[in-house]
Formats: C-alpha cells, structure tokens, sequence
C-alpha cells in the first residue's frame, strides 16, 4: 500500500509552483492519481493550459545523450543493461578522451542539439574519475552547449567541483516511487539518491531528476513517483520521462507493454504538477509511434532526447525526428542558459 503525506489541496493550474514560489504547495499522492485518473481529453486541457502558461508550445528543446563510459557498474538495477550482475551482452569500455568527446560534441552541434549529456556507467565515481570528467565537461562548455553529465551518486565536494567548471545540469533519476524502489534496485536505497540530489543543488548545479514507467507498478505507483518528483523543494528544473526499454537478460526483459495513453497520462501529470520544467521524452521514444509522441507534446513535454542512441539502447531517427516536428509546425530552440 502506497502512503500519503498530509498535505495541502491542489491549487489551480494558474498557481505559480515552480522554484521561485514563496511558498511552494505540496502534492499527495492521492491528489496526482486524481490527476491521473481524468477522462483524458479533461486532462490533456488542464495540462496544455498549464504548458501554455510558462512554455512556447511550438518550442522543442534538443538533448544529446552519450556513454562516456560503458558498462560493468556493479549495481543491480532491474532495467540496466550495464549491471554486471544481468548478461546483455554489454561489454565495459574505459572513459573516453577529451577527443573524441569533442568529435561527438561537435557532430550533436551541427545537429541541431542544445544540451549535451554524459553518461558514465559507475556506482559513483572516485576522485581520479572526476578528473577526467572534469576535462570533459570544459570540453562541451568550449563548443558552446550546455553540458549535463549523470556519473551515478556524488559527495558534496565532487558536486562543488563540477559547479566550479560550469556543469549546467546533473542528472539524477529517482526510478520510481519510494515504496517500489527495492523491487527495482538492492544495492543502494532511496535516501542515497536523494543525497545526491542535495549535493547538487547546495553546490548550484540545476538538476535533472525523472523517472521510468512501465516497469510493473500500478498507477499509484506512477502517481507516487511524480508526487516524490514534485515535492522536491524546488522540484527539478528538467523532468525526463523514460519507459522501459526491455533488454533481453535484463530481469525486466519480459515486462508487458504499457498502455501507451497511460504514458502521455504521467507526461500530462508531470506538467501540471511540475509547470515550469522541461518535461523530456527519454528512453522508450523510439518503441512509440508518432501520435502517441505527438499527444505528449500537446500534454506539454517540451525536450527530447535527440541522436541515434541513449548510452546502448537505441533512440528515435535523426531524420525522422526532424520531419516530424516539421510536419507539425514545431521550432527547435537554443537551451536557456
């Protein structure tokens, strides 16, 4: 049974929640399944009124997402073809090189991306790590897109440090709702993630902080994973929505589909709880067709995650996404920095 905080109503979707707010209001659980549980032309209004109140809704932002380093992270979350402890095939490699990061992020640039995303497959990396990332970081910095860098947990000092070099974003995912987490990981807890998410922003570093859907859990438990997302004191400045991407050895790897209205329903939900974050379409995108991502634009996701692969699952086409977004109408923007 999922709890609930006691907390106050919902206000409406004109009140102003974001990080700025004096007095950020608080969301039960109870009331985001309420949310989620609309008719759903109900709640596609409600959350494109919300959008529209904060938001370009012609606007799209571009990401980039690369694995700077791959596989053998010893922790054993169920839905990571990394984890040592699942046989995907996944083989590790060392850290890449300032040179050929630069290439790639070269190559994102001309593309059309605005952020640039690292991904490094460790449990949290050691100081001589850090280093090395450190470099990297100033590497996407030198060519002029925003950086984002997501290397597992951090210590107070390593969050400071890479604010020190100008690391825009720190991207830290909560999964899934408190009470599920310890069916999907053992070899951390909750309060580890939200440790680094502390870290982070005392250091002034905004946060990416999201989600995965479609991994089993009911739409309580999707309501308790935004309502966690939500009540962050202030609630992440970017939101990524991932589902589940099955991966044969991986313990999810025979999960059923989820309902694709029942993701547009959790990007519809994020937006209206979390109104002035870029909600972002991240892994699973490739698996769905083009009305459903068209329907979560209109429920107000506003970022994708653009190239042809997320760390070693496959994403959307380049091209196709191009013309989709086209064919709709839509403008891709520079990253607010």
């Amino acid at each position: 049974m999922i709890s609930e905080a006691t907390v106050s109503k919902p206000l409406p979707p004109s009140h102003d929640r974001g990080p700025a707010a004096a007095q950020p209001a608080r969301w039960s659980v109870r009331e985001v399944q309420a949310l989620l549980d609309l008719p759903l032309p109900e709640l596609l209004y409600q959350a494109q009124t919300v959008h529209r109140q904060h938001h370009d809704p012609t606007a799209m932002e571009l990401a980039t997402l690369l694995s700077i380093k791959t596989g053998g992270c010893p922790e054993d979350c169920a839905y990571c073809p990394q984890s040592v402890h699942h046989d995907t095939g996944v083989k590790a490699t060392k850290l890449m090189t300032p040179e050929d990061v630069r290439a790639a992020v070269r190559q994102a640039r001309q593309a059309g991306a605005h952020r640039f995303c690292m991904g490094a497959a460790w449990r949290a990396p050691n100081d001589r790590d850090l280093d090395k990332v450190v470099e990297l970081v100033r590497v996407v910095k030198e060519e002029g897109l925003q950086a984002c860098c997501t290397l597992g947990m951090l210590t107070e000092q390593q969050a400071q440090r890479l604010a020190q070099v100008g690391l825009d974003y720190y991207n830290h995912n909560l999964d899934t709702a408190p009470e599920l987490y310890g069916h999907i990981i053992t070899t951390r807890d909750y309060e580890d993630r939200l440790q680094t998410l502390r870290h982070v922003r005392e250091a002034g570093i905004r946060v990416c902080c999201g989600g995965i859907v479609g991994m089993g859990e009911s739409r309580a438990g999707r309501a308790a994973l935004i309502a966690q997302l939500a009540n962050l004191e202030p609630y992440p400045e970017s939101v990524p929505i991932n589902q589940l991407v099955k991966v044969a050895g991986t313990p999810l790897a025979d999960q059923p589909d989820l309902d694709p209205l029942e993701f547009v329903r959790t990007v519809a939900v994020a937006r209206i709880t979390m109104p002035k974050a870029k909600v972002r379409l991240s892994a699973g995108r490739r698996s769905m067709d083009e009305s459903t991502q068209v329907l979560c634009f209109v429920a107000g996701a506003n970022s994708i995650f653009y190239g042809d692969k997320l760390l070693v699952t496959g994403n959307a086409d380049v091209e196709a996404d191009r013309a989709l977004l086209q064919r709709l109408g839509m403008r891709t923007h520079a990253a607010h920095a």
